[in-house]
């Protein structure tokens, strides 16, 4: 794939992710270094479909650590458990949250974010990093996001 997203035109949310995923997966599969991977997949995303903000936190010790994104300055550590990204750490789940205002212990990284997703990445079984979409909208995201993105994510290979 060549540095150039083809993105369908007028189409919705599931035709766009699929369009994406075997660009996304040619993309990846010829670059072995993981950061240049998380931040190319962090702009695919961001491109096309112009979230508020995309990007990972990579687990270092006790805390999630701002990994490549696309978006405003961002919250730079995040405590297991806390917040949204923490939570997914945690539990190791996709944490889909329609009003972010209602969640429990949100991080405001940004005071524009009103719904958000986020997707844990897995190596050896255990989470090593999470993906975090946020969008300006309230309910935004749905089980089709969280079907794709999780697709997405598995695509990334951690070293070791």
């Amino acid at each position: 794939m060549s540095e150039e997203l083809h993105l369908p035109l007028n189409s919705g949310k599931n035709e766009l992710y699929s369009a994406l995923l075997p660009q996304l997966e040619a993309l990846l599969a010829a670059e072995s270094d993981l950061i240049a991977n998380l931040a190319n997949m962090a702009a695919v995303l961001k491109e096309a479909f112009g979230f508020l903000w995309v990007g990972f936190y990579l687990v270092r010790e006790d805390q999630l650590l701002l990994g490549p994104f696309q978006g405003p300055v961002a919250c730079t550590r995040i405590g297991f458990g806390k917040g949204v990204c923490g939570k997914a750490w945690e539990t190791g789940q996709t944490q889909v949250v329609p009003d972010v205002e209602a969640f429990p212990g949100h991080i405001a990284c940004s005071s524009a974010s009103r719904s958000e997703i986020v997707v844990p990445l897995y190596a050896k079984g255990k989470v090593v990093a999470v993906l975090d979409v946020d969008s300006e909208k309230v309910g935004h995201f749905d089980t089709t996001d969280q079907q794709y993105l999780e697709k997405m994510v598995s695509l990334i290979s951690f070293p070791g």
